[in-house]
């Protein structure tokens, strides 16, 4: 097994160095640092990590809470949070809420104990709990805005609005939104925004849920559509299948009866039939985002940011004008 001598010696630097440019790179120079992680790289050696916190007060890990593994759009965020943390010379530990605020301040607390900072993915805790963990240590919130807290929020309100104005402009006048899980501080900004959007164009929105993400809701959904609904939006991806599945089920032809949606695009959705209307949404790009304003917290930058990340809105087969609009 390789020493951190062995790496000094093959990078042709003092120990000391060696040291240095592997648990304080930002001390050592450019040309010095690329010398010896070359070294350790073909040597094989990686810092035992419990040196690496006695010298550098540091860990060189980073905590990540998500709320569950089951909804695809936790998926990307992870591997893009990961890529940049192996970027910068930190590893990721990752641990499930399962939308549960008791389960989430108590693996925060636990997790805390081990990690430099926290990333909080769509946070289901209260205000005050959660700026009350960012005092404890670095704290980044994904998918939710508490106050002046660093946050990486994914602007899909905005773009729920632009799939409902999409779908105002085709002639629909009723539609139905069936929303996510309860307390989901994103699906309310998104519920506010289409509210906002429909009464401006004198049409009517209809709330189904809250609701599991999951493709079986979705299915279940499909026969609480009003009748008289002719396009309906979706919360994520899966109950948009679901939706697609169950109201075939119920004989209403998409989009010849009526129209569907998704405020995201993170299953196959552009290979169904017909392919379905959804927003792109960049998932991997707010994980690698929120490991970086981390590191930034981490390092003492504690300027508020908060970093608003757009979506695209991908028109599809499954939305068309509803019968007999515009006469």
């Amino acid at each position: 097994m390789s020493t951190l001598a062995d790496v000094a010696r093959e990078a042709g630097v003092s120990k000391a160095t060696a040291s240095r440019a592997l648990m304080r790179p930002e001390m050592v120079a450019a040309a010095t640092l690329a010398k010896v992680r070359d070294a350790a790289d073909r040597l094989g050696f990686h810092p035992n990590p419990a040196a690496r916190a006695l010298t550098t007060g540091r860990t060189g890990m980073l905590g990540l809470i998500v709320p569950t593994l089951a909804n695809p759009f936790f998926a990307p965020l992870v591997l893009g949070a990961q890529q940049a943390a192996e970027e910068t010379d930190n590893h990721l530990l990752i641990a499930v809420s399962e939308y549960d605020a008791d389960r989430e301040a108590a693996l925060a607390e636990r997790v805390s104990e081990q990690v430099d900072g926290l990333i909080l993915v769509a946070p289901v805790g209260t205000d005050a709990s959660l700026r009350t963990r960012a005092d404890r240590l670095p704290l980044v919130l994904v998918d939710r805005r508490v106050g002046r807290l660093p946050a990486v929020v994914l602007d899909t309100a905005t773009g729920t609005a632009d799939l409902v104005g999409h779908l105002v402009e085709l002639g629909h006048r009723h539609l139905a939104y069936v929303s996510g899980p309860s307390g989901s501080w994103a699906d309310t900004h998104r519920q506010a925004a289409m509210k906002a959007l429909t009464d401006a164009a004198g049409a009517r929105l209809d709330v189904l849920g809250p609701l599991p993400p999951t493709f079986d809701s979705g299915i279940a959904a499909a026969s609480a559509v009003p009748a008289a609904a002719t396009a309906v939006v979706a919360y994520n991806s899966y109950l948009a299948l679901g939706l697609l599945h169950g109201l075939k089920a119920a004989g209403r032809e998409v989009p010849d009866d009526i129209s569907i949606a998704a405020a995201d695009d993170l299953t196959a959705l552009a290979s169904t039939t017909p392919a379905v209307t959804a927003l792109d949404v960049p998932v991997a790009e707010a994980g690698a985002a929120a490991v970086t304003r981390l590191l930034q917290v981490r390092e003492g930058v504690r300027r508020t940011v908060t970093t608003s990340l757009p979506t695209t809105l991908r028109r599809r087969a499954s939305t068309a004008a509803p019968r007999g609009a515009g006469g």
